[in-house]
């Protein structure tokens, strides 16, 4: 990142610190107030416009510009960067007028809130993958629009909701290829098989259905599930035969298989070797407890350990008895 970038984030967050504390002219109307706050609002000063319209609502809670303080809060919140304010607000204004003509508008700013609180001041100058970031705020935006497009279907900002709402799905979808690929480089490939499969299962018409077949493909392979790995190739090749993991029709995985060798071993390149490698789908906890068992086996005395098959019978009269007269 460039030192002026890092300049201009040191004085936004130094203005930001000095005009937190705006004071308000308490002889001002309810008509002057929000005139105010208007102007605000128009010159970007948001910070200014924010306490304004939060005097507004406190010295004329019953005002006729109450309703619309509330609203233009949310906006100004937003505006300021503050998304929680922003979130907090617009559910207090859905609560308080859940019949309000412009309450649509509400939801779509709580969206909008979701959508930007992972691309805040830092973010606008160094670039971020964001399918590898927390998907919390993007499946939070997600279930807010979904609100708003649910109840509100004719609303001016559903179609805005909407296509945000494609992004987001898709970015959801991407960040379970990302964890299920992280799990491959751990040799997790149960839970890898797993996050590929509710990839395909939960996320139909995303880009990332193909990295979920392709990540079942390796996992099973690395389980050595022969046949669950034929069926997802096969749905692989049928689907997206242009896969970057099909080359020239055959499957190459993308992450190596792990060198689970000791660290000796390592050092001196195999020649001294002191566990002997695993077999397919077994790893060292599954080695240990069978060792434990096997131990725990040889300390049984003998006398316990007499086969079924060799054990003595007994007579009819034994039998009748429950063996008392043995």
């Amino acid at each position: 990142m460039q030192v002026k970038h890092l300049l201009l984030i040191a004085i936004l967050a130094l203005t930001a610190a000095c005009s937190s504390k705006q004071v308000v002219d308490e002889n001002l109307s309810e008509a002057e107030l929000y005139q105010q706050a208007q102007a605000d609002l128009d010159n970007s000063s948001y910070t200014a416009a924010v306490a304004k319209l939060k005097a507004l609502e406190s010295r004329y809670p019953f005002g006729r510009y109450a309703e619309q303080a509330q609203l233009e809060l949310i906006y100004a919140y937003y505006k300021n960067v503050e998304p929680e304010a922003a979130k907090s607000a617009a559910d207090r204004f859905i609560r308080l007028h859940p019949q309000h003509a412009n309450v649509d508008y509400a939801y779509y700013l709580k969206g909008l809130a979701s959508f930007d609180q992972d691309r805040g001041l830092i973010a606008r100058f160094v670039p971020l993958d964001m399918t590898k970031r927390d998907p919390g705020a993007a499946r939070d935006s997600y279930n807010e629009f979904a609100q708003l497009t649910s109840r509100f279907p004719s609303s001016r900002y559903a179609p805005d909701a909407k296509q945000r709402m494609i992004y987001l799905r898709n970015l959801l979808a991407a960040y379970e290829i990302h964890v299920a690929h992280y799990y491959l480089t751990r040799n997790a490939y149960v839970a890898a098989a797993n996050r590929g499969r509710y990839v395909v299962e939960n996320f139909q018409e995303t880009p990332a259905v193909g990295d979920g077949l392709a990540v079942m493909t390796e996992a099973y392979l690395r389980l050595t599930l022969d046949d669950l790995a034929a069926t997802s190739l096969e749905t692989l090749k049928l689907n997206y035969p242009d896969h970057p993991s099909l080359v020239d029709g055959q499957f190459v995985p993308r992450e190596e298989e792990a060198d689970t060798r000791s660290w000796i071993a390592k050092a001196t390149l195999g020649l001294i070797e002191t566990d002997t490698p695993l077999p397919p789908g077994e790893t060292r906890a599954s080695q240990d407890v069978i060792r434990q068992y096997e131990d725990a086996e040889e300390l049984i005395p003998d006398e316990l350990k007499t086969d079924a098959a060799e054990a003595p019978s007994r007579s009819w009269f034994s039998y009748m008895t429950f063996g008392l007269f043995d």
